[in-house]
């Protein structure tokens, strides 16, 4: 099967940075922005921690033997790349403590896993996959195609663009797979050529399929000039309430959009899926006709569908240059892919940006809104 794996550009005509992304803690630095915080009562104890050269699920494993707790009762709002220095709150189902439980806890947690403990608080609730607001990357790009000013002259005209007009919410490459093979393998057990028992490895194949269309909606409205422009029709999302409402009356919207109040949203395909309308929901028909799949074969794979933020904003991006090097700082929402920043920079193969990428804390959902 061929498939187009091409996105354009929201700094096309400015020249990239090319380097790569070395798979190294200091080189890579997230810190989860949490959608709450820890009251201080509570059964739960949360446990925001850095850790450098562990995977989330070994840091929870870590934390539940600290505790003798079930792994279970361990819960954490995304998954954290092992090669990078991340910042992350754990929760733990202790019950009713005292004061003294919760001042031990640090030491106690030190003793079992190699992380640092920022702070220990209660709280009321566990701490589930997606209670978070989104991440806040700092990056290193090494060894660059060009030197000195004209590197940094080239970032800052990049970030300047992007802060200005966003980019789209394209899914990474890891997502994808290399050259698109999670996408391939997915398609086969959509036309069922293949089974496959392990269920969890099934859902990611089949949610790379989705990715992929919601990539090919995002690049087919950008290539027709929508991406500035909203679309009569379109699902936009508040960004203020998180709310969603149909764009009846394009021009008196607009304005809107372009003050950054409001942004139009995706497609993940799936018979659950709020379709859009008038000439918005026809783009959106015409990328899954032209994928050869309907909503009858995706409901049968147990494919739901829903919405995904079309575009992304980056009030808070930065460029710094740190000898050689350029540093990258920005914050996005959760379900987004740091590499989809990264490669406006870089403007490298997709296929380099996935050798050393390093997915966001929730890039392992469905990026729905």
């Amino acid at each position: 099967m061929e498939l187009d794996l091409r996105l354009p550009y929201s700094t096309e005509g400015l020249p990239g940075l090319g380097g790569q992304l070395r798979a190294a803690p200091d080189a890579f630095i997230v810190e989860e922005i949490p959608l709450y915080e820890a009251s201080g009562a509570g059964q739960h104890l949360y446990v925001n921690i850095t850790k450098e050269e562990l995977t989330s699920r070994e840091v929870q494993r870590g934390l539940a033997e600290a505790f003798d707790l079930p792994y279970r009762a361990v819960g954490f709002a995304g998954m954290k790349d092992k090669h990078a220095r991340a910042t992350q709150t754990f929760s733990l189902l202790v019950g009713h403590v005292d004061e003294e439980f919760v001042r031990a806890a640090p030491e106690r947690i030190s003793a079992k896993t190699p992380v640092t403990v920022n702070w220990v608080r209660l709280h009321r609730n566990k701490l589930k996959k997606g209670h978070l607001l989104g991440n806040r990357f700092t990056i290193t790009v090494t060894r660059p195609s060009v030197e000195g000013e004209l590197a940094m002259e080239r970032a800052a005209a990049i970030a300047e663009s992007l802060r200005g007009r966003g980019l789209p919410n394209y899914y990474g490459p890891q997502r994808l797979g290399q050259n698109g093979a999670n996408v391939r393998r997915g398609w086969e057990l959509l036309q069922g050529n293949k089974r496959m028992a392990n269920r969890w490895l099934r859902s990611l194949l089949l949610a790379s399929v989705q990715s992929h269309l919601c990539n090919r909606y995002l690049a087919l409205r950008h290539q027709q000039g929508w991406f500035s422009v909203l679309m009569t029709g379109d699902i936009a999302k508040k960004h203020d309430t998180g709310g969603l409402f149909v764009v009846a009356d394009q021009a008196a919207e607009q304005s809107r959009y372009d003050q950054k109040e409001i942004s139009f949203t995706a497609p993940i395909y799936g018979p659950k899926m709020w379709e859009a309308e008038a000439d918005s929901g026809e783009l959106e028909q015409e990328v899954l006709a032209e994928s050869g799949l309907d909503m009858a074969a995706l409901a049968k794979a147990k494919m739901m569908g829903t919405r995904r933020l079309g575009r992304i904003l980056l009030n808070d991006l930065s460029v710094t240059q740190r000898g050689p090097e350029i540093v990258v700082a920005f914050s996005l929402p959760k379900g987004a892919f740091a590499t989809t920043v990264l490669r406006e920079f870089m403007k490298v193969s997709d296929d380099l940006l996935a050798q050393a990428a390093v997915e966001d804390s929730s890039s392992d959902e469905d990026g729905g809104i």
